[in-house]
């Protein structure tokens, strides 16, 4: 899997840059495999660094409303400065780690609705960086992530649409100025209660924040207002659990704090 350019920073005749890819699929908590292709141009050429940087697609709120953005949360430096000479060609290996906190882009067997991460190649010339287009990876659950997003579907919440936001959610080991939000339709047994439910999974190396909001009412992600739905749990719990039951209590709980907090919800 590859991805040529030429570098726009050296104009016509410049080196060119092909990142390839050993393999686009990948877990949170591993690596992305591969190596950068360099084909210097009609002249030597100075490379102060080769860097990739993970992207997705992140919402920003404004005054005007919100919008979507290609929002950087990972970079990791390939090469410091070189020399490439005119027709040089060079091949450059890279093992990039995958955050844990990388968004999920598919789960059982299909793609998330609105899910977008890709790797982006940045070469740093004379101070200017030219970054590449936003190459698609997919991203898999680890099993425990697996386990829960099977449990809400088991338990009959329907996927409505993913997105990236801004922010912080309180309480958790966020890691980036942003996380993933997997929204649902609620499922016929709790839909005299809630319309919407929404799950952010913060994962780590040993476990994972579940952190599940309903309706967007009482603030959840609001700075300095106390955190409700949020539950942990071991990545080495994930074959050892009924994840529907378990799930099911989580959501029996954060329904009663937020009928303690905010009186209950409407229809």
């Amino acid at each position: 899997m590859g991805f040529k350019r030429f570098l726009a920073v050296f104009g016509i005749g410049g080196p060119s840059v092909d990142t390839v890819l050993a393999n686009p699929h990948v877990y949170p908590g591993g690596t992305i495999d591969g190596h950068v292709e360099l084909q210097g141009g009609e002249v030597d050429s100075r490379i102060d660094e080769i860097a990739l940087a993970l992207a997705t697609r992140a919402e920003v709120e404004h005054d005007e409303g919100e919008s979507q953005v290609q929002a950087g949360f990972a970079r990791v430096p390939v090469t410091g400065p070189f020399h490439l000479a005119a027709g040089e060609r060079r091949s450059i290996p890279f093992r990039y780690p995958v955050p844990w906190q990388t968004p999920l882009t598919d789960a059982g067997g299909s793609p998330l609705p609105g899910a977008v991460v890709g790797v982006r190649t940045e070469v740093a010339v004379a101070g200017a960086i030219d970054k590449g287009d936003l190459d698609p990876i997919r991203v898999y659950p680890v099993p425990s992530q697996d386990r829960v997003l099977e449990a809400f579907a088991r338990l009959g919440f329907k996927l409505k649409h993913t997105d990236v936001e801004h922010g912080h959610i309180s309480g958790t080991r966020q890691e980036f100025p942003l996380f993933q939000e997997i929204e649902y339709y609620a499922s016929p047994r709790y839909a005299h209660e809630i319309n919407e439910l929404e799950l952010s999974l913060v994962a780590g190396p040993h476990g994972m924040d579940v952190v599940i909001e309903f309706d967007k009412r009482g603030g959840l992600f609001t700075s300095g207002q106390d955190v409700y739905g949020l539950f942990r749990l071991n990545h080495a719990d994930a074959d050892n659990i009924d994840w529907a039951a378990q799930v099911s209590t989580w959501i029996d709980q954060a329904l009663e704090r937020h009928r303690g907090l905010f009186g209950g919800f409407g229809l």
